[in-house]
């Protein structure tokens, strides 16, 4: 048996985020910057005209289950290519050539085609070096006109921008392009299952990957996890990468600066800004990637009727596969800027350091082609990345937690006079019944995070791995209680 949640309603409300998974090493502390902004900025190449995908995707209802290989589906030739712009630092050797509740539609940002690349050079990332050393030679692909005039996201930029890279999947159905995060110097790199599989249409697609540099390189997938859209990809003959420096999403607050790096509409090395828009937010995405369980869910009458404007699709552009399921996923809101073909690139913080995956959008209205960003934006934070990219470079394949329990929105159930997520059946054998949780329970906090709804608990549930210890924090008459859980395994 499996955990099932209802349909959320369309209003904006706080859900939940993750909780950590190892503290980022300490960088020593910016020194002051001047605020005078860095000029130069070069204009890029002439940019394809994006096609969106013909049809909105319906949201499927049901996210639980195991998931499983995605198969091959099918082709369309690629829509347009990145050129690099010249580097205006000297080159290096070149390596192996080859390859939440949200008020809006949700879109994962990658797109088919492509445009241009910057040139740079490396000034500005003194301001994380240690005091009295400097930073080694050699180009980041970020423009410096002024290398004593730079501010803080300038050097931000500099440190960050060799660790993110342009990724361009192609199969028999269409192709996409989207961004992607680089986690070793032999070049395994994070990035959202939607950019590899082109949104499930295909489990073959041949990836290439340009770097901030120009250096292409073929790449082979290591392992999907479509349950929370993340993916590692491994660059062939790779070397000297520089790997991304993880921060705790845990320690974030509202407010904090976050500066965003990827492709959007094919632009690579393109950097934007912005805060912690919300944490504790959790998200329900289309997502043809993870396969239909054909499980019902237990709906309210209120739940049932609800009859959403909004529709979520991941905006890959031509090739994808219809949706047929819908995940749901902790995430960091963002205003920094994210449009298609941001997905699978890098949120950082004020140091330069990970603290998300950037993964969706939401957008007013129109269709997904019309889509861009409004500054709402979402993130998959770093300590759930951490984990899940840990387990697909050892293993392939990542674990989720499953609570045994079908839920429900608590503000849809007759009666109740509170949020959260209402216990409607508990599965023989399961950890909710382990732990003692009863049918009429509500769940309001899932290790120490609050719980304003199913997709909130669900999100929270899967963000942690089968097996793991996990705090419930729940009311029963009236009464708030806490019980421990031994969370079962969603795969099995």
């Amino acid at each position: 048996m499996t955990d099932t949640q209802g349909e959320r309603p369309d209003t904006p409300t706080p859900h939940s985020d993750a909780e950590q998974v190892a503290a980022a090493p300490t960088v020593p502390p910016v020194p002051p910057v001047p605020s005078q902004p860095a000029g130069g900025w070069q204009q890029p190449a002439a940019t394809p005209r994006y096609q969106p995908p013909q049809g909105y995707p319906t949201p499927s209802s049901t996210e639980t289950g195991p998931t499983s290989p995605i198969a091959p589906l099918g082709a369309a030739p690629a829509t347009g290519t990145i050129p690099t712009a010249a580097v205006t630092a000297p080159p290096r050797p070149r390596g192996k050539v080859g390859a939440g509740k949200v008020a809006g539609i949700l879109v994962a940002a990658a797109l088919v085609g492509g445009a241009a690349g910057l040139g740079g050079a490396y000034a500005g990332t003194a301001l994380f070096a240690p005091e009295g050393t400097l930073p080694a030679a050699g180009p980041s692909a970020v423009t410096v006109n002024d290398s004593g005039s730079v501010n803080q996201t300038t050097a931000i930029a500099a440190k960050v921008v060799p660790s993110v890279v342009t990724i361009q999947a192609s199969g028999s159905t269409g192709s996409g392009t989207g961004s992607g995060v680089v986690l070793t110097e032999d070049g395994y790199v994070v990035t959202n299952t939607h950019v590899v599989t082109l949104d499930g249409a295909s489990g073959d697609a041949t990836i290439r990957v340009t770097t901030s540099d120009g250096d292409v390189y073929d790449a082979s997938i290591v392992g999907t996890d479509p349950t929370y859209d993340l993916a590692v990809i491994k660059l062939e003959g790779a070397e000297g990468m520089t790997p991304i420096e993880f921060a705790s999403s845990s320690q974030l607050n509202v407010g904090d600066q976050t500066v965003a790096i990827g492709a959007p509409l094919g632009l690579s090395n393109t950097v934007t800004t912005g805060i912690v828009s919300a944490l504790n937010r959790s998200i329900e995405i289309a997502s043809s990637a993870v396969p239909d369980t054909g499980d019902e869910e237990d709906q309210s009458p209120q739940e049932q009727q609800q009859d959403s404007p909004f529709f979520f699709d991941f905006g890959q552009g031509q090739g994808q596969a219809q949706a047929s399921e819908t995940i749901k996923i902790a995430v960091i809101q963002t205003d920094a800027a994210i449009n298609p073909g941001n997905s699978g690139g890098a949120l950082v913080d004020d140091e330069g350091r990970l603290i998300g995956i950037n993964v969706a959008i939401a957008s007013a209205g129109g269709s997904s082609g019309a889509a861009g960003s409004i500054g709402v934006g979402f993130s998959i934070p770093s300590d759930i990345v951490q984990r899940i990219t840990d387990d697909l470079i050892a293993d392939g394949a990542a674990t989720h937690g499953l609570l045994g329990a079908s839920v429900q929105s608590a503000e849809y159930v007759e009666g109740s006079t509170m949020t959260g997520a209402y216990i409607a059946e508990v599965v023989e054998g399961g950890a909710a019944a382990a732990g003692g949780l009863q049918v009429g329970d509500i769940v309001t906090g899932f290790n120490g995070v609050p719980i304003t709804d199913s997709v909130d608990l669900t999100a929270q549930v899967r963000a942690a791995a089968a097996g793991s210890d996990a705090t419930v924090t729940f009311v029963r008459d009236g009464e708030t209680r806490t019980i421990d859980v031994v969370l079962g395994d969603l795969g099995q």
